[in-house]
């Protein structure tokens, strides 16, 4: 059987067995890994509950509660959104949400809760799956990718409880490779839906508009603004005040997280938090900077020889700048928490999928900054400098290198899959 006929559990095997192994390991060390060290309470991600209770709000169809006490809600409504599903079958077993204390030390919505997320959160690892597989990696490639994401992917979900980084940077892997495959609406809507669930991804969107041909930018542009557009305004019209102080300051607390250098130059709000919002405009700027480089280094290329989204090493080189872009979170934050530098390692990997010599360096600086940045050091510079340094050791090594041979080609062109009968 061809590789593209093949079954999608045959052809998505790796990410399979890593999120099935993830799941495991993360819920048993979640509640059996505490009594290692004489603690009684499971150890459970803070940053969940909340949201859970925001998702529990929007089923019920409780529009003006999305941004308030308890939910702590600074993202788009597609972070509770993608945990609907939860919480209705959370109100249906009639299991007790709330957020854990030391009287709810062990609560069994987590038994259901904590699989779920990591289920949705590991569309991340198929969609790198999927690029690698585009770029032409072999097999043992793709099981080292997938077993480096899964490794980074623990600090997201099992130790956070943030499942929508990870939602919102599967959707956008995904809407890149549809680009490359030429499928611009698709791929508008994925990256759209992306934004809904996680604004960080709007980081990459100057990149997104230099690839997409410009006679399709407007309406690329306008059905990716969709979706957060219409979850906003649902939002907004039924508690105006606190959806626009979530979403607009995006506060952060120096005292709970990482503060960085930067804290100093931003704002401070009630409670002894930090407006990051502001930081989160020079990113963007920066970004478009990037994007800028990206589009004279292309249409020198052209100069030379044909190229488009279709091309490997230019998939290659648009998801690394990708990663760059996303990387540039964690250069401006006030205020830090160990899996904002997930993201950007996330596709940098994707990006290094096809070339053992990127590949391998890049997982394992991944799996390695992943467990050192659980160190909960306080001062502003010791812990955001060595982890700034690790992200951009990751960037080094998965960049894509000046005159590398192309991968080989190993599947057909979408034209060719649908003139053979295959699945698009």
């Amino acid at each position: 059987m061809s590789r593209d006929r093949a079954p999608w559990p045959s052809r998505r095997l790796f990410p399979l067995l890593a999120t099935v192994v993830m799941t495991a390991l993360g819920m048993a060390g979640a509640m059996w890994g505490p009594r290692y060290y004489g603690k009684t309470a499971w150890a459970l991600p803070d940053d969940l509950w909340g949201t859970l209770i925001a998702a529990q709000r929007l089923a019920h169809l409780d529009l003006a509660g999305l941004y308030t006490w308890p939910t702590q809600l600074v993202s788009l409504p597609g972070t509770a959104a993608i945990l609907v599903p939860a919480a209705v079958v959370i109100d249906v077993t009639g299991l007790r949400l709330s957020i854990p204390s030391a009287h709810g030390a062990y609560p069994a919505v987590w038994l259901f809760a904590g699989p779920y997320q990591v289920a949705i959160s590991a569309v991340a690892l198929f969609a790198a799956d999927a690029i690698a597989e585009r770029l032409g990696a072999t097999r043992p490639k793709r099981f080292w990718l997938a077993a480096a994401g899964a490794t980074a992917l623990w600090s997201v979900t099992i130790r956070w409880g943030h499942p929508e980084d990870a939602v919102a940077t599967g959707l956008l892997m995904y809407a890149i490779l549809d680009l490359a495959n030429s499928r611009t609406g698709r791929s508008a809507w994925l990256a759209g839906a992306a934004v809904a669930v996680q604004p960080l991804v709007l980081l990459a969107f100057p990149l997104l508009a230099v690839a997409v041909e410009p006679r399709r930018l407007a309406g690329y542009l306008a059905r990716a603004a969709t979706p957060a557009a219409l979850l906003l305004a649902g939002a907004a019209a039924a508690n105006w005040t606190a959806t626009v102080h979530a979403v607009a300051s995006q506060p952060n607390s120096p005292l709970v997280d990482h503060p960085t250098p930067w804290l100093s130059l931003y704002p401070r709000i009630a409670g002894n938090q930090i407006a990051a919002g502001p930081a989160r405009i020079l990113a963007i700027v920066v970004a478009c900077g990037c994007a800028l480089v990206v589009a004279r280094r292309w249409r020198a290329a052209r100069t030379l020889r044909p190229v488009g989204p279709r091309d490997r090493r230019m998939l290659a080189d648009l998801l690394w700048w990708t990663a760059v872009t996303l990387a540039l979170r964690s250069a401006f934050e006030p205020v830090m928490v160990s899996y904002y530098l997930w993201p950007p390692l996330a596709v940098a990997l994707a990006a290094a999928a096809a070339d053992w010599p990127r590949l391998l360096p890049t997982g394992c600086v991944a799996v390695v900054l992943t467990f050192f940045s659980q160190i909960s050091w306080r001062n502003p510079w010791s812990w955001w400098t060595p982890m700034v340094a690790g992200l951009a050791i990751a960037l080094f090594f998965a960049r894509v290198r000046p005159g590398a041979a192309p991968a080989p080609q190993m599947l057909p062109e979408p034209g060719e899959q649908l003139a053979a009968g295959g699945a698009p």
